[in-house]
């Protein structure tokens, strides 16, 4: 007695023919286009959006994070602010004098009054008088490296030599931006996980919901002999190719988002809130290998999608025993 209906053999005949055990032309087993098709195409390039935003924003701040050090963790300023009955110039010559007499500073840059003034032009603008404003005197200092550096008993010489002077270790502040770089890196990296295990499942979904749109042709191919990696290789093509085209244009359209941030970058700096965003977070060129860890993301995403779809069909397969 033969169980299988007359139409669903008829299928199972012509699937098993076009499908390779016949003729060599290729049929696939699962529709290429359907509306559950695109809707996955979609939610896929939606995933690989999040996913490249948000891995290329932990680029920008890490490499952020290296210029902070590269920088502000290697000089330390000593202020020297004006004190009624006191000359600013001698003052700020004496801290000059302490800092390049002490051991562990390579480099000692003090500021002129109008490069103290040309500090708070991007607040204030160009074209005032600042004569009357309390302007302090800044000193730069760099670091030298080979030779320690104590500086407790820096700022207590500033202290004692010099009226209203102060120093300012931008190291304290450097490991609160680490701190926070690292955080915001450590956030996008869980973010980056639940986009993929929700793209995960979202493929998981569809494989199941093709496989019971196709469940007589499966299981009369799986019956008759068709070999399970040859069915689920068919599942497995098809969902590469949507995770592909998925993955291309979510990736496409995070590299836009970059491409246009960085040219609105470039087109506000020199403006006082373009001149702090670059300071802070750089510039917001990923670069090349930016854009290279984009594609593989969009092409792991497609890979994914493809294995994930295999091996929920082959599991289902070898329970059909």
């Amino acid at each position: 007695m033969n169980l299988v209906p007359p139409d669903t053999r008829e299928k199972a005949r012509w699937a098993l023919t076009d499908g390779g055990l016949g003729r060599r032309q290729e049929v696939p087993l699962v529709p290429a286009a359907s509306i559950a098709g695109r809707a996955l195409v979609t939610v896929i390039a939606i995933m690989t959006f999040l996913a490249a935003l948000t891995a290329g924003t932990a680029m920008l701040i890490g490499d952020a994070a290296q210029g902070w050090d590269r920088s502000i963790a290697r000089e330390m300023t000593i202020q020297v602010r004006p004190v009624p009955g006191h000359d600013l110039d001698a003052e700020t010559n004496k801290a000059v004098a302490v800092a390049r007499a002490t051991v562990g500073i390579g480099e000692v840059r003090p500021f002129t009054k109008a490069q103290s003034d040309a500090l708070l032009q991007p607040w204030l603008g160009s074209g005032l008088d600042l004569s009357e404003l309390p302007i302090p005197r800044l000193i730069v200092l760099k670091l030298d490296r080979s030779k320690p550096l104590d500086t407790a008993a820096l700022r207590k010489e500033l202290t004692d030599k010099v009226v209203g002077a102060s120093l300012d270790d931008h190291r304290f502040w450097m490991r609160r931006l680490a701190l926070m770089a690292g955080t915001v890196v450590v956030v996008a990296a869980v973010i980056f996980v639940l986009v993929m295990i929700a793209m995960i499942l979202a493929v998981g979904f569809a494989t199941r919901g093709a496989m019971a749109g196709n469940r007589e042709i499966i299981e009369v191919l799986h019956f008759v002999g068709a070999a399970d990696s040859y069915i689920s290789r068919q599942f497995q093509r098809h969902f590469f190719r949507l995770g592909l085209r998925g993955g291309i244009f979510g990736g496409g359209l995070a590299i836009l988002v970059f491409v246009v941030s960085d040219m609105v970058s470039a087109w506000m700096r020199g403006t006082p809130g373009g001149t702090q965003a670059e300071v802070m977070f750089g510039s917001f060129e990923l670069g090349s290998k930016g854009y290279v860890v984009i594609a593989i993301i969009a092409g792991g995403i497609a890979v994914t999608t493809g294995i994930v779809s295999r091996l929920i069909v082959f599991r289902h397969l070898r329970k059909l025993g």
